[in-house]
């Protein structure tokens, strides 16, 4: 994922928690020479947050394991997701917002440095990513239609 982060040649912010891989305190797993090859292109933090991040105008797509809570919240931003589900309810997700809502791409759990640079770039500065983009924003309309409907009736009844 690193290295398909720096090839794509893409800002990027990325939150990486602390001890999320067993034996190291932070970024120490990166692979030699991945800082200085993104150089201020990239920003590592421990922590972000998420529907802030998702909300920022900057923010051009979601790098997501497409757990619910982080596909609505993505959904409600207008913000197109790069989907990598890990299990559970997450690829059943991941399939929904890459092939019935379309406002997403969909990647395996398991992939390959040139995937997610191709990934990155589809959905950042290809048309394909305009058009998941205009989907997600007309999805996130209809969205804020029906919730506008459902305050109607609740304040009505």
């Amino acid at each position: 994922m690193a290295w398909g982060l720096a090839d794509s040649k893409q800002p990027f912010l990325w939150a990486v928690r602390p001890g999320l891989v067993d034996g190291s305190d932070w970024i120490e797993p990166l692979p030699d020479g991945f800082m200085e090859i993104v150089g201020g292109l990239g920003h590592i933090v421990k922590w972000a947050p998420q529907q802030e991040v998702l909300a920022h105008p900057a923010t051009g797509a979601f790098w997501t394991r497409s757990g619910w809570n982080s596909t609505l919240e993505s959904i409600c931003a207008g913000v197109p997701m790069i989907c990598q589900p890990n299990f559970g309810d997450q690829r059943i997700n991941a399939r929904y917002v890459s092939d019935v809502w379309r406002v997403g791409i969909h990647l395996e759990y398991k992939m390959e440095r040139k995937e997610m640079e191709r990934a990155i770039r589809r959905i950042m500065v290809e048309a394909e990513g305009e058009e998941i983009r205009a989907r997600n924003q007309a999805l996130k309309k209809k969205i804020f239609r029906t919730l506008h409907v459902i305050n109607l009736f609740a304040y009505q009844t």
